[in-house]
Formats: structure tokens, sequence, C-alpha cells
């Protein structure tokens, strides 16, 4: 009597299992996380090139990078926001290390050592060249503004990976698109870095972390 009941809720079991899978459609496998932020990355340094070529003035920024301190802060900014945006990347897919969130403390370190630097060189005065903010408060008002567009782009990117670190992933890639903003006022700088400047430019990337970390619940959804 047992045996017949078995293969009864055997047989509506698979069916059930049949009713269910009947609709399902294949899941497309994401590109791999190198990859996914090499394309996102040459699509902002396309939009980046362009809006420089048409905006810059070339000729003040390659005298400004003939001193080879802010070449190299130039270099460490762009530096940390590309690092950044990958380690988003690839932590935003299960099974990855967590050393990767370090990929991009060492370009991060040399922009703060080569800004630190320019600090004790132009001297430790808390004024900018227009008073105690200056064009300093444009610089924090140009990192946010940039960031914001960046970051939706970038969180519209990650999000297809379901990360289930959320809280990295959205440190990681707000970090990235800060740095990147910061990389492109390089361009349009007008002064040296003062103490209040550097101090303004890690504000404005400290506040677009934040802003991203509160979200990230809505917008990196598990």
């Amino acid at each position: 009597m047992m045996q017949p009941d078995i293969e009864a809720d055997a047989l509506k079991t698979e069916r059930l299992i049949g009713r269910l899978s009947a609709d399902l459609e294949p899941v497309r496998r994401l590109r791999a996380p190198p990859l996914r932020a090499a394309l996102w990355l040459a699509i902002v340094f396309a939009l980046i090139a362009l809006a420089l070529w048409l905006f810059a003035d070339w000729g003040a920024f390659l005298s400004r990078m003939a001193l080879p301190r802010r070449a190299l802060e130039c270099a460490a900014t762009a530096l940390t926001g590309i690092t950044a945006v990958l380690a988003a990347f690839v932590s935003s897919v299960p099974g990855r290390s967590r050393w990767w969130a370090a990929l991009p403390a060492p370009p991060f370190a040399l922009w703060l050592a080569a800004g630190g630097l320019g600090c004790l060189q132009n001297g430790w005065s808390l004024h900018g060249p227009g008073g105690f903010l200056g064009d300093s408060s444009h610089c924090f008002v140009f990192i946010v503004a940039v960031s914001v567009p960046l970051a939706i782009a970038l969180f519209w990117m990650l999000r297809q990976a379901r990360p289930i670190a959320p809280l990295r992933v959205a440190a990681l890639g707000t970090l990235g698109v800060a740095g990147l903003a910061a990389f492109v006022l390089e361009f349009f700088h007008p002064f040296d870095v003062t103490v209040i400047d550097l101090a303004l430019h890690l504000a404005a990337v400290a506040l677009v972390m934040l802003a991203g970390i509160t979200v990230r619940q809505w917008v990196l959804p598990l």
C-alpha cells in the first residue's frame, strides 16, 4: 500500500517542478568583473576626454604638470579612481577575496603624500589664494557634482551582480568615482594645493562615499 503512494507523490512533485520551470528563461551570465570594469572605465574616460578636449586649458595644465610632484599627484588620483572601481566590480561577485578592497590603498596614500608635500612646500597656512576658502570651495562642489552622475552609472552596472557585501562595494565604488572626479579637477585647478584645498578635496570624497554607503540598500539590493 505504501509503494503506490510514494510513486504518486513523486509524480506530483515532478509535475510541480515541471510547471514551475516551464516559463523559466536562461540566466545570462555576467562578464568577468575586470572586463566589466574596463568597459565602464573606457566609456567614462572617453566622455572625460571629450569634455577635456572641449573645455580644458591644455597649455596651463601641461605647465602645471611640468612640476613632478603635481604630475605624481595627478597620476595617483587617477589610479585611485581606477583601482577603486576595479575593486568594486570584483567585490560585487561572491567568493572574491576581501583583500581586493585594499587595492586602491597604495595610490590613495600616494595621492595624500603628494598633496601633503605640496602643503609643506607652500606653507601650512589655511588660507588659499583668495582668502580662507578662495576657489577651494569650487573644488568641493566640482568633485561632488561630477561624482553624482558617475556614481549613478556605476551603481547601475554593479547592481546587476546582486552583491552580498553592498557596504564594501558602495564604499569602493564611491571612492572610485570621487577619485575620477578629482582627477578631472586637476585639468582645471588654477593653483597649487594648500591645506584648506586638500582638506576640501578629501571632504568632498568623504561626502560622496558617505552618500553612497547611505543609499546602498536601495541602489545595491541583495
